[in-house]
């Protein structure tokens, strides 16, 4: 009884002549019914939660460049194909090709020679310790502490970089952003001043563990270090020796090393507007994921979902008016090649890009939808929110929309870049860690974010911006 109230209400909502107005000439009454068809095959005949239990369990992690990564192209490929998508076709692009080599090790040494080993992991793209590599530890919490410290006190040893999350802040993502500067820059801002690595608190608000791993970048010019991430506890431990002895060792092993890039490709899937084909709204996620685990929440939801999406626009019989994309985007952890390729070669085809939504925080329950800066834009998708609000999709905010669609601002402007926002309070727990597997993803949650996307195209395919 409270589901048909809830449909009735939204109904009697979008048909009032404000809503009307700001939807478009058409009956929202159809709305209404065509998205409640959209969700009636998402959660009676979902395919994206098997899609995913493919992808994680057989695949596993496909770090690009690797032999599971092109697997997963072979598969997104074969899926998209299988789906009847009027078009399915590869982009190639060359990828880094970074390798983790044997499992790290990690150990405090105090000045007695008793140890104490801590869970670790390298950084994506770090360099090896070519053996074990022992030094004192300086510990900061800051790039900015980093660069008053004077040379002597940094020279030759480990930087500790040991800022945790700010729990304070309601959105997880926004305590991510603040924090993640060390990881991607501190090993070579370590290298600058002549350390000889560094080693950083994983990025997550969890006391556990698991270490985090990503991205580090180095510098032309700047002294290569490794770079290594410490689980939550060994970073607090760490902490709390280096206070009681200051002139503690670490000692990490590290056997990884980057190879030459590698060919690879985007999976592009789509279906053809049948009345502005020439529009195209691109929907997508990360193909590519780490190699500590199965890449499930990160990003193999996306993925699914992505594809999903535009199965059950056919599969409710709704035909877009405008092009739709599926895009399976390869290279997003390490480089985002995939992304600029995209967008490039839109560039190059002079393709007229509507909007471009990605999912990339999880595959948790839906919230809604956050729109990148464009103002006009949310207000649009915004006045669609009572057809949302029954299935909880209807928050219509600013923020971040994808690292994979944000180069096709510059590259065709469209007018809309949208990121999928679902519940990320435990996303940041299993972020790049070996617990983002499969059992963590909840099948009615990944099918109601699949609905949710497939909704927004519909409206979007059907009244443009």
């Amino acid at each position: 009884m409270r589901y048909f109230s809830a449909l009735f209400l939204a109904g009697l909502l979008a048909g009032g002549p404000t809503a009307r107005a700001q939807t478009a000439p058409a009956g929202p009454t159809t709305d209404s019914l065509n998205i409640r068809r959209i969700f009636d095959e998402a959660l009676l005949r979902g395919q994206c939660y098997e899609n995913l239990r493919y992808l994680t369990g057989t695949i596993g992690g496909r770090l690009s460049g690797s032999p599971q990564a092109q697997l997963a192209v072979e598969w997104g490929q074969r899926t998209m194909e299988k789906a009847g998508f009027d078009k399915v076709y590869l982009q190639e692009v060359m990828v880094p090709h970074w390798v983790r080599g044997p499992k790290e090790r990690g150990e405090i040494i105090g000045n007695k020679g008793k140890s104490v080993p801590v869970a670790v992991c390298a950084l994506g793209n770090s360099v090896g310790t070519s053996g074990k590599l022992r030094a004192g530890v300086v510990e900061v919490h800051s790039l900015d502490e980093l660069k008053k410290l004077p040379d002597a006190a940094v020279k030759g040893k480990f930087v500790f970089f040991n800022r945790p999350f700010d729990d304070a802040l309601i959105e997880p993502g926004q305590a991510y952003g603040a924090a993640g500067d060390q990881r991607r820059s501190g090993p070579a801002e370590a290298g600058r001043r002549g350390a000889v690595g560094a080693l950083v608190r994983s990025l997550t608000s969890a006391r556990d563990d698991n270490p985090h791993t990503g991205t580090t970048r180095y510098e032309t010019g700047v002294a290569q270090v490794p770079g290594a991430a410490l689980s939550t506890l060994a970073a607090d431990r760490l902490s709390l020796l280096l206070k009681a002895d200051p002139s503690l060792k670490f000692e990490l092993e590290m056997g990884c090393l980057m190879l030459p890039d590698e060919k690879s490709y985007n999976v592009v899937g789509e279906i053809r507007g049948s009345k502005f084909p020439q529009e195209i709204i691109t929907v997508g996620g990360h193909l590519d994921s780490w190699d500590l685990a199965q890449g499930a929440h990160d990003d193999g939801t996306g993925v699914t979902q992505s594809m999903e999406a535009l199965r059950l626009l056919r599969a409710a019989g709704l035909k877009p008016e405008r092009t739709v994309r599926a895009v399976l985007f390869m290279n997003e952890e390490n480089g985002t090649r995939g992304g600029n390729e995209y967008a490039r070669l839109a560039q190059v085809n002079r393709e007229t890009h509507l909007a471009a939504i990605e999912s990339d925080g999880g595959g948790f329950t839906p919230r809604g939808f956050a729109v990148q800066g464009n103002p006009e834009a949310q207000r649009k998708i915004a006045a669609w929110g009572p057809l949302l609000r029954p299935y909880h999709a209807a928050d219509i905010v600013p923020g971040h929309s994808g690292t994979d669609i944000e180069p096709l601002e510059a590259a065709v402007h469209p007018k809309a870049l949208i990121g999928y926002d679902c519940d990320s309070q435990r996303y940041f727990d299993l972020h790049h860690t070996s617990a983002d597997t499969f059992d963590k993803v909840n099948k009615r949650e990944l099918e109601l974010g699949a609905g949710s996307m497939a909704a927004l195209i519909y409206l979007l395919a059907k009244y443009s911006l």
